[in-house]
């Protein structure tokens, strides 16, 4: 399990670093990361991107302000409930967005068979544990 975590760190340092390289933190490299997520299905709002990065309201729209500010992101206000505000991914942030991801998943490719190893090792520990019960 240790050994996992670590490679699971590893992976998530070298996310980082991307993100940084990027002019970006890692929290905002997760925000728009959410956003492009929703996209597929909807729009994220504010209130809906602090639940998924388990943030503060307060402390999402700082972020939030951030990434405008950046151009990375724009807000729009619900037509429906004018206190909900839509989060959207500018051209900008697609980019950087596809570039990170681009990055991220090379990375994953080549982490992934020792990801692959190692569950198949602690199956082995914790199958006969289970047993027992």
């Amino acid at each position: 399990m240790a050994r996992f975590r670590f490679s699971i760190r590893q992976y998530l340092l070298f996310a980082e670093k991307g993100a940084q390289a990027a002019g970006l933190t890692s929290q905002q490299h997760q925000a728009l990361l959410a956003i492009k997520a929703q996209s597929f299905t909807g729009v994220i709002t504010v209130g809906d991107l602090a639940k998924r990065l388990l943030l503060r309201p307060h402390s999402t729209a700082e972020l939030v302000n951030r990434l405008a500010l950046a151009n990375l992101i724009t807000r729009t206000v619900s037509d429906q409930d004018r206190r909900k505000i839509g989060l959207h991914l500018t051209p900008k942030g697609e980019a950087v967005l596809a570039q990170l991801s681009e990055s991220n998943l090379q990375e994953l490719r080549t982490v992934s068979p020792a990801f692959e190893t190692l569950i198949e090792r602690l199956a082995h520990l914790v199958e006969p544990e289970s047993r027992k019960e």
